[in-house]
């Protein structure tokens, strides 16, 4: 008899021990914890190099409330894509298909230095030597603007050609590339309206 009454106040204290326990918050609780991004629609998956950096909350949560499907991760992935097709395209001289992609401003600071090469004689190419890291450093919105600024981390392998031979030059870069879209649009897309050298 007097073990079964020991038996039980053990029972008791480990009861009420884990009840104390389990009972109270300890350490991040999934409340805490920020809602993931989602994933980028099927057909252009997310990138492990792609991350979202915590933006102005006031900025990111203005952008969805005007334009509700507006995704981070999809949005990156575009980014990235519109960095290669744009950095490619310039260095061939692809002016048919930068013009879509770019600001008037900046479209004109893109043919002057491609007009400058080509009176030169000189020919370039671009290689990019890994996958560009894209990541969102702010997004506002500005009347029917929204504007959504990317950091974007880049090894770019350049190879020019001239009368005087050919030179490589492998580099790292950094940027900030400024994106615009007008809210009030039906299309989709967003225009290049900046770019700025960023500290790496």
């Amino acid at each position: 008899m007097l073990e079964l009454i020991v038996f039980a106040v053990l029972a008791a204290v480990v009861l009420y021990q884990l009840y104390a326990t389990l009972g109270r918050r300890v350490g991040r609780q999934p409340e805490d914890t920020p809602a993931p991004v989602a994933a980028p629609a099927a057909g252009r998956p997310a990138d492990s190099a792609e991350t979202a950096i915590p933006v102005n909350a006031t900025g990111l949560a203005a952008l969805r409330a005007r334009q509700p499907d507006f995704d981070p991760a999809r949005f990156l992935s575009g980014a990235r894509y519109a960095y290669e097709m744009i950095l490619k395209a310039f260095a061939a001289g692809d002016r048919e298909t930068l013009k879509p992609l770019l600001a008037a401003d900046v479209m004109a600071n893109f043919e002057g230095a491609m007009a400058a090469r080509e009176a030169e004689g000189r020919t370039e190419s671009v290689e990019l030597l890994a996958q560009p890291r894209t990541d969102l450093d702010s997004a506002e919105v500005q009347g029917d603007t929204a504007r959504a600024v990317v950091r974007i981390l880049a090894e770019v392998r350049t190879r020019s050609t001239s009368a005087a031979g050919e030179a490589v030059d492998d580099r790292r870069t950094a940027d900030l590339w400024t994106f615009e879209r007008d809210l009030k649009s039906r299309d989709p897309n967003w225009t290049l309206v900046r770019v700025a050298v960023a500290e790496a």
